[in-house]
This record gives structure tokens, C-alpha cells and sequence, in this order.
């Protein structure tokens, strides 16, 4: 069996930052307490690191590939002025009708965003790869039933100890009956998938990153969500899994573009020495926007943002309708405009000529 693999990067590279994220993330379960594995609360360092540092962190990475990329801009100019219009329109729309049902509205515009990440990815690892049609296929309807099952799994059971966003932010339909049918179509997919990779391999046609990235993405998504009911470990399996990787192709992104515009300037952000400006400023941003949210609708963190212990809560309840929808802004416009700025067929924001060439 020859083993090969597509790479964004570098193999090493790809492996900490993209394709072996999910599986440090089991690592730190695994290790983790028992009483840490089902828990209903995060810890606030825990909270700091995985929600903030990364999960809030990795939305304001999309600056650098929208806002802040002039040629970007420049060639889409109506696209971004437009775009945080309306959605701060719909939010407040949204928010209107009902808290609930803006929060409702925001957990499955994630849920669509987190699963077409995944399958974004898988489509990036398969680059390349002449492999017959129906195979293809295969992939995607796995990769697609290895994030949807754990959701529906969800939906059917009741509520758990963490949510997406906030409680009751999800429809539940408790009805147990309808699992076993989905557990079979479940089993079944990923049965074909294995076999159909058996294939591959015996006919020197195994991709072992694209493989990597599928049983990641299942292997994630089934412990966090199905095996446990714990917050620390949902977060860990959804948001380092899908941020980090994130992160890591932007500046993938932002490296190759730099090189292929100028091969001797090194000045820029993407540079390897200078990944820490490239992180510290979506950390900065991650943090104050965190700490508006803080002071001024959750007021939940006051030991992690002590140096402003005055609750603003009271002064802003007439104002929720419009403040709150502005506050998710960043996070709705990362998740519309991803819809755009990443697509394959239609690359008009030039980005697949820098990443898979």
C-alpha cells in the first residue's frame, strides 16, 4: 500500500494545526478527571482559553482575509459594505420577534457554518485526487453524516449539559423511537466509507489526509456531542476543533499570498516570526468584545474582566434590541461571509491559486 496525502502547508504543520487538532482534543479528555468529563459549568480559565482565545478569536481571523485585504476590498467593495448591513438588519429583526428566537436563528446558522467547515476542508485534502465520481460521493455524504447524526442524536434525546449558545436555543423533539433507524443509516455510511477506503488503499489511491480529516471530524463530533454530556468536553471537541484549524488556514492563506506577491519581503504579519501579531490581534479583539458582552448582558466573568467591576446592565435593558444583535455582528458576518470568500467554483475573492498550489 503506497500512503500519500494532500498538504496545504506542510505535513507537520497540517497535522498540528489542521488535521490532528480533533485528536489532541480527545488526548485531553482522555487525561482529563472524570468529574471534568460531565460537567455542566466552565471553568473561567478554561472559558478564557477555549471560548474567548480561540472560539471568539477565530471569527476575527475573517478580517484578514476580507476587511483587511485591500485587494479584497477593492474588487468587492458593495459586497462589504452591504453584507454587515443586512445582517445587523436581520439581527435586530430577529431579536424583535423574540430573544429566543435570535439566539435560535444564531445556534443553527453555526451549526450550518461549523458542518460546511468541515466539508470545505475535506474538499481542500482532496484536491488533486483522481478518484472515480461515486467515490467522491461517498466522502461527502460521510463527512456530512458524521456531523449531522450527532445533531439529530441531540435533538432526539433532549437538552444536555451545554448548549450552543444559551438554553433552549435548540428545537428537542425527544424521540428515542427514531434512533435506532438513524443509528443503522449511521453504521451503514460509515461502513461503505471504510470499505470503499480499503479500496483505495489496495489500489495505491489512499489519501491519508483526507482520511485523517474525515475520522477527525466524526471521531470530534460523536464524543463531544453523543459518548459524553459534559461542557468542558463539548467545548473542547467543537471549539478547538473547528477554530484552530481555522486560524491555521488563514495564515496559510496569508503566507503563500505574501510569498507568491513578493518573495523578499518578509515584513508582513504572515511572516512565521511575526504569528504572534497575527494572534495577538484577533486575541485583542476576541477580548474586548468579550468584555462588552460581559458588562453589559451576561455579567457572569467579573474575576476574568476585574478591571471593570461596574455592572452597565441596568443602563442598557431599552437598549438589548439593538445592542445585543450588534455585539454578535462580528460572529454573523463571519459565518455569511465565509459563505463566499471560500468557495471552489466560484473563487471570486483569488484565494485557491495561494492555498493548494
Amino acid at each position: 500500500m503506497r500512503i500519500k496525502g494532500n498538504y496545504l502547508y506542510h505535513p507537520l504543520f497540517d497535522y498540528l494545526f489542521i488535521l490532528g487538532v480533533p485528536f489532541w482534543a480527545l488526548i485531553i479528555i482522555i487525561l482529563l478527571p472524570s468529574s471534568y468529563k460531565s460537567n455542566d459549568h466552565l471553568p473561567d480559565i478554561a472559558w478564557l482559553i477555549l471560548v474567548v482565545f480561540i472560539d471568539v478569536a477565530h471569527v476575527y481571523t475573517t478580517l484578514y482575509r476580507t476587511y483587511f485585504d485591500k485587494q479584497a476590498v477593492r474588487n468587492n467593495r458593495m459586497f462589504f459594505i452591504i453584507t454587515p448591513i443586512l445582517c445587523y438588519v436581520f439581527a435586530v429583526l430577529a431579536y424583535a420577534i423574540g430573544e429566543g428566537f435570535f439566539w435560535r436563528c444564531l445556534a443553527y446558522l453555526a451549526v450550518f457554518h461549523f458542518i460546511r467547515q468541515q466539508y470545505g476542508f475535506m474538499r481542500l485534502y482532496s484536491h488533486q485526487q483522481p478518484t472515480h465520481k461515486y467515490f467522491q460521493w461517498i466522502d461527502t455524504i460521510t463527512i456530512y453524516t458524521s456531523t449531522l447524526f450527532p445533531i439529530i442524536y441531540w435533538h432526539l434525546t433532549g437538552p444536555k449539559k451545554f448548549n450552543w449558545f444559551i438554553e433552549g436555543d435548540f428545537f428537542y423533539f425527544q424521540f428515542p423511537a427514531l434512533l435506532p433507524v438513524f443509528w443503522s443509516i449511521y453504521l451503514c455510511i460509515l461502513t461503505v466509507f471504510v470499505f470503499k477506503e480499503v479500496y483505495l488503499a489496495l489500489h495505491k489511491q489512499f489519501n491519508i489526509s483526507k482520511f485523517i480529516l474525515i475520522a477527525g471530524t466524526g471521531l470530534s463530533w460523536y464524543v463531544g456531542i453523543v459518548m459524553y454530556n459534559g461542557d468542558l468536553v463539548f467545548t473542547l471537541l467543537n471549539v478547538v476543533a473547528h477554530g484552530i484549524p481555522y486560524m491555521a488556514l488563514v495564515w496559510i492563506w496569508g503566507y503563500k499570498k505574501m510569498n507568491a506577491a513578493d518573495k523578499s519581503s518578509k515584513t508582513t504579519l504572515f511572516k512565521p516570526s511575526a504569528i504572534w501579531i497575527f494572534l495577538g490581534i484577533v486575541l485583542s479583539l476576541a477580548f474586548v468584545e468579550e468584555w462588552l458582552w460581559d458588562s453589559f448582558v451576561w455579567l457572569e466573568h467579573k474575576s476574568i474582566f476585574s478591571f471593570f467591576d461596574i455592572s452597565l446592565g441596568y443602563l442598557t435593558q431599552q437598549s438589548m434590541p439593538f445592542l445585543v444583535p450588534l455585539l454578535a455582528l462580528p460572529q454573523l458576518l463571519h459565518y455569511v461571509i465565509d459563505g463566499f470568500i471560500w468557495k471552489m467554483k466560484t473563487d471570486k475573492f483569488n484565494w485557491k491559486q495561494f492555498v493548494i498550489r
